[in-house]
């Protein structure tokens, strides 16, 4: 930006590139790193180690959790070559160029991040999204729009990482997670959860701790590998995590707990080929050998792996053995080819998106208001299919560069947004026994007001005279819905307690006080409400 050279992110595991043709010049002014991932962070210290006057700048959480990208190093001996910068405070680093962070979801100190160029006569803006993330998920606060609404960068520069695919709601797949997870134990089955060592699998063990299919189950939950040192480094984050979760951990431990169940161990490496003898989750880095942990003489196992975004379109079935026998661990699946024909071992994959989906990406653009897009971080089958969209083909100036393109952006003084795309969509109405199903364009989901709409995917349908209206039903509705439900009598849930009134619970010694709960909630201090415990008797 004007005279200066700034990089986004360094993920390359070779640098080399970035240091060819240099003497003693440096390969950028500074460098800004959006969050920890490695796909974005693990050529920092090579960096660094080679151009070690560089200044490298991150948000204080990403600061933290940087060194879990080489840990075949003593951290000891990782030099703290980042500098933390502070969130939403702009800081200037050089003569007319100023930096603000915006939390992005995705990762713990996952930022936006919004550069600023001033000369005498304007001044310019690009926003860089890294990562981000609209909905909140257990361990992190989603993006917050509303601080970024109306913000009109002249370029934005914003991942594409699920293309145009559309997700479930974020609850709606955490429960299916957790309903197939719940089915394998019953059925005798260990659970195998290959994760990456930040974001994952701490997302997985939240919800394994506090959804209502396990509070309270005797289930031993194993957490190997970095997987176990990402939750080290989570539990040092705490001030950075949102409120809800820093009052969970003031009532019991947030990962480590061996007292109420489930309980959450540490993997010992001795365990790892007996830990299945009975049914159990073992959650571990996806670069692991999972022989060491298959022993099928002692049971079956279930092996769950992270849906990626090149799998659309394909069965789960199909999509896992692919990637079993050809991406991820051929020496696996040449092992345990027998045992996944009789069933002894099962392979399929789930969704627990970490990125936004198709309909988020628009409607963060929408309300951005950029004059030019640029999509990067995403199969380029699916950035295509983003650039082709077109309510975005229509209102800016889209680009899609391949790796080592130089993109020119002209800035103009005034930028004319085009209206609005037409609002009237037509559809087809299908009966079929006792369902009606109707069927709209998928166009209609890049309106900003489509994702208050569809937010808990159900839909109240009236007559109004001769034409039928459809509403959204948003989650306080079903929240209210909900309460009005019979639950049974013996159920340890927030529906029973005595200390759950108009839908919060009002338990000082509940890691959930002062929250909104739903009916089905769990917590361990529950207590029966007088006339459930009378029922029970």
């Amino acid at each position: 930006m004007g005279p200066y050279r700034i990089l986004l992110d360094c993920g390359m595991a070779d640098i080399s590139p970035l240091a060819a043709g240099l003497d003693q010049e440096l390969p950028a002014d500074l460098v800004l790193c959006s969050h920890a991932h490695p796909d974005h962070a693990r050529g920092l210290l090579a960096l660094h180690q080679a151009f070690p006057q560089l200044p490298i700048y991150a948000s204080e959480a990403t600061t933290y959790l940087l060194p879990l990208n080489w840990t075949s190093i003593d951290p000891n001996k990782i030099p703290h070559f980042c500098q933390a910068l502070p969130l939403r405070s702009p800081v200037e680093f050089a003569d007319g160029l100023s930096c603000e962070l915006y939390p992005a979801g995705h990762l713990p100190g996952a930022t936006a991040i919004r550069l600023t160029y001033t000369t005498d006569r304007r001044s310019y803006t690009l926003l860089y999204t890294g990562d981000f993330f609209l909905s909140n998920s257990r361990l992190v606060e989603g993006l917050p729009l509303e601080a970024l609404r109306g913000l009109e960068p002249e370029v934005l520069i914003i991942e594409g990482t699920y293309g145009t695919a559309r997700h479930p709601h974020r609850r709606q797949q955490e429960n299916q997670l957790a309903e197939r997870i719940s089915r394998a134990l019953a059925a005798e089955q260990s659970v195998l959860l290959p994760v990456p060592a930040l974001g994952l699998g701490q997302e997985i063990l939240m919800l394994l701790r506090s959804h209502h299919q396990f509070t309270g189950r005797n289930i031993d939950i194993w957490v190997d590998g970095n997987v176990a040192v990402g939750c080290d480094a989570y539990l040092n984050l705490l001030p950075h995590l949102p409120t809800s979760v820093q009052n969970f951990s003031r009532h019991q431990p947030l990962f480590w707990d061996e007292k109420i169940r489930p309980r959450v161990r540490r993997l010992p490496p001795e365990l790892r080929h007996s830990v299945g003898q009975s049914p159990c989750i073992v959650i571990t880095d996806e670069t692991a050998d999972l022989s060491a942990y298959l022993d099928l003489d002692l049971s079956s196992w279930l092996i769950l792996l992270p849906q990626r975004p090149s799998r659309f379109g394909t069965t789960p079935e199909s999509v896992s053995w692919v990637e079993l026998t050809r991406d991820r661990f051929p020496d696996a699946a040449k092992q345990f080819k027998t045992d996944i024909k009789t069933g002894r071992l099962t392979v399929e994959t789930y969704l627990l998106a970490q990125h936004c989906d198709g309909p988020g990406t628009t409607q963060l653009i929408h309300n951005l208001r950029p004059q030019h897009v640029v999509f990067i971080h995403g199969n380029s089958t699916y950035l295509a299919d983003l650039t082709g969209l077109d309510e975005l083909q229509n209102r800016y100036h889209v680009h899609c560069p391949a790796a080592g393109t130089l993109v020119e952006l002209p800035i103009g003084e005034t930028f004319l947004h085009p209206a609005a795309p037409e609002t009237n969509y037509e559809g087809e109405l299908t009966e079929l026994g006792t369902v009606v199903t109707i069927t709209l364009p998928d166009a209609i989901a890049a309106d900003p007001r489509w994702q208050a709409f569809a937010d808990t995917g159900l839909v109240e349908a009236r007559w109004q005279g001769e034409e039928l209206v459809l509403r959204g039903l948003s989650q306080r509705e079903l929240l209210a819905d909900r309460s009005d439900r019979s639950l049974p009598a013996d159920l340890a849930c927030c529906g029973n307690c005595r200390h759950q009134r108009g839908q919060r619970c009002w338990n000082q010694s509940s890691p959930l006080f002062g929250f909104k709960v739903t009916p089905d909630g769990y917590c361990p201090v529950f207590e029966p409400a007088a006339g459930k415990d009378e029922a029970k008797k």
